[in-house]
């Protein structure tokens, strides 16, 4: 072999070598780690969690409620979104036909005194076109219409002649009908309720209502309401989103803000005694902060009927004086504080009280149990909040001794310098911060008001509209306040909905539109902690060199007929994880009948579920055959696992 060859094959060698320790190099980067979990679970050492340690948070942002689980389809239904001034704008209303056919102009002559402006519809054509003239609604980005459903139609018109409308249900652009009827209305200078059901013939995801006639003449519409016949209970909500919530077992459910209780201006603030009674004669008003019109269909009222029907503990987030530009002086501050108490008697006064009575009225005799208030949103730095906050608390306490009432004031790191019951805390930061906070409350006094986490999420780069990654920070942080329950009493996450039209905030737990729904990598972690809430905790200990990327919690709950040892993992790193969980202390055996694994993971840390793949990223069960007081599990690197260990005899219902 001559110096050539020689040279090639030492430089083949060394290369092959190369490769060869670069392989090395990278198994042992995805080298899988070894931990052993410890849990103690004897009776001495558990603690029981709070009943109501999880619960949801809503806030009527991105279209949640109007166009959201509200099911009202038409949009802007009393034409008071542009204002009280005359004429005004009517979107997302507008015409059929052309300006030489038909005129429309709002003006001042509604029959409801709290919402006065009304729509006059001027027909001008002596020989209409065929199919008529008018107006139509498409709702919120498109009506969904479904074949062989029930819709119920309220408006009110007048006309000082008698004439024939034509109220339709069709697509977008008129041409398919999935359910018609002929009104006709008698010429007087009076309004006139009409109310038809409509059952549809066709399906049609982005429908509009339509109202046409053919004669000259004028007509006056104001109020006019499409609703499905299927609502949840039949109190108006969308079913199928209601079922997201009711999957979650919220343990409370807190209303309706979040900034929009504060408003940009006090003007824009949510007013409950105006989003209660008949839903004609509400306002309805501007939300400022987040730049929509509400009608307030989905009012105070909606919202304490809407808790019930979650089995829910209803949290009252009113508005103390503060919005984001303007306050009211404590001077000044007795009118809000009389117009809460006001609220607090609608809900939970008797039926003859002035207040009660106006509750009973709308359908709800029996009080509703409003047990903790919030007294403003995120208001503590502001200028009149302590001062304002004192006038609220000193008035609900002597009136109502049981509430439990709420601080904006963070009191995680040091006392607050005022009474409270609960304090606020709200965390949205990146996923690895979020992680790491799992400790936040581990320092925390013991002493004082308890901490209600009433807004937590990963958001910004990390959090795309709902990833893998985000969900894997939340749990992480969730078993932090399972293991400091005892100061934590509640938690939820936020924003919990949004109209994939409106995506004012991402991410959110639930995603929609007028017919499709699904639920982020988020909302699926908490469905992993549904059974936490008045549960027993139990310590545990982690040993292992990759314990920084790992956090753990271990609960025992029970269902109607068994009793389970849950053991929630979170593998925050990119290395599989051989882990050893032991259990010690257990006054039950365990059984591998009945005990199952549930996994939360992606190929992808930045994975999402969409319209078209709803669970891409979705827990996944299977039985744990090798369930045992000491068992060997592997997790996947960016998971989480539950491990639901089944108890063959327990002695933890006499405990719980």
């Amino acid at each position: 072999m001559g110096f050539k060859e020689a040279s090639s094959a030492t430089i083949f060698c060394l290369l092959l070598l190369f490769c060869l320790t670069c392989r090395c190099l990278a198994s042992e980067l995805v080298a899988t780690q070894a931990a052993t979990l410890k849990v103690d679970a004897s009776p001495q050492s558990a603690r029981k969690i709070p009943d109501t340690l999880f619960g949801i948070f809503f806030e009527e942002i991105n279209h949640a409620g109007a166009g959201g689980i509200w099911a009202e389809l038409v949009s802007n239904r009393g034409f008071e979104a542009g204002g009280p001034h005359t004429p005004s704008n009517i979107d997302p209303w507008s015409i059929i036909g052309d300006d030489s056919s038909v005129f429309v102009a709002t003006d001042r002559t509604s029959c409801f005194s709290r919402n006065i402006v009304a729509l006059r519809m001027e027909v001008l054509c002596d020989d209409c076109p065929t199919g008529g003239v008018g107006i139509y609604n498409p709702g919120f980005w498109g009506m969904n219409i479904e074949d062989g459903k029930a819709y119920n139609l309220v408006m009110y018109v007048k006309s000082p002649e008698t004439t024939d409308l034509t109220v339709s249900l069709t697509s977008s652009d008129g041409l398919q009908n999935m359910a018609s009827a002929s009104i006709t209305v008698s010429g007087t200078s009076n309004w006139t309720k009409v109310e038809q059901q409509f059952i549809a013939k066709g399906t049609n995801r982005t429908s509009r209502l339509q109202i046409t006639t053919s004669k000259k003449g004028v007509v006056w519409f104001d109020q006019v309401s499409l609703m499905p016949e299927d609502t949840y209970k039949g109190h108006g909500f969308r079913t199928e989103l209601i079922s997201m919530l009711l999957d979650l077992k919220p343990r409370f459910l807190r209303f309706p803000g979040g900034c929009f209780v504060e408003g940009d201006w006090l003007r824009n603030a949510f007013r409950w005694r105006e989003s209660i009674g008949p839903w004609e004669e509400r306002p309805g008003h501007f939300g400022d902060v987040w730049h929509y019109w509400t009608d307030d269909g989905l009012g105070y009222y909606e919202f304490l009927q809407l808790a019930e029907d979650l089995g829910a503990a209803p949290i009252w987030v009113f508005n103390n004086g503060v919005s984001h530009n303007d306050e009211v002086d404590t001077a000044a501050i007795a009118p809000f504080v009389k117009d809460v108490l006001d609220s607090l008697e609608f809900a939970r006064g008797s039926a003859d009280s002035t207040w009660g009575s106006v509750r009973a009225a709308m359908g709800h005799p029996e009080p509703f149990p409003v047990k903790y208030v919030a007294i403003g949103n995120e208001d503590c730095g502001k200028k009149f909040y302590r001062g304002n906050y004192l006038k609220f608390y000193n008035a609900i306490r002597q009136a109502y001794p049981d509430i439990q009432m709420i601080s904006n004031c963070d009191g995680s790191s040091r006392p607050l310098d005022h009474p409270a019951d609960l304090y606020d805390f709200h965390v949205y930061t990146d996923s690895k911060t979020l992680f790491n906070m799992k400790s936040t409350f581990d320092r925390t006094s013991r002493s004082g008001p308890k901490a209600f986490v009433s807004e937590y999420a990963v958001w910004r780069s990390d959090a795309g509209r709902g990833s893998l990654l985000a969900s894997l920070a939340e749990a992480a942080f969730l078993t932090g306040l399972e293991k400091n329950s005892d100061i934590v009493q509640m938690a939820s996450y936020a924003p919990l909905f949004v109209n994939n039209n409106d995506q004012t905030w991402n991410p959110d737990a639930i995603v929609f539109n007028s017919w499709q729904h699904y639920g982020t990598p988020s909302y699926w972690m908490q469905t992993l902690f549904r059974e936490s809430s008045g549960a027993m905790i139990h310590p545990i200990t982690i040993s292992s060199s990759y314990s920084g990327s790992l956090a753990a919690s271990a609960i025992t709950w029970q269902d109607s007929e068994n009793s389970f040892l849950r053991v929630k993992v979170i593998n925050f790193g990119s290395d599989a994880v051989n882990l050893t969980i032991t259990t010690s202390g257990l006054e039950a055996s365990v059984n591998a009948l009945g005990s199952t694994a549930t996994v939360l993971t992606s190929g992808n840390v930045m994975d999402e579920n969409s319209f078209s793949n709803p669970t891409k990223v979705a827990p996944v069960k299977s039985d744990l055959s090798n369930a045992a007081e000491q068992m060997q599990v592997t997790l996947a690197p960016h998971s989480f696992s539950s491990f639901d260990l089944a108890l063959a005899q327990s002695k933890l219902v006499a405990e719980m």
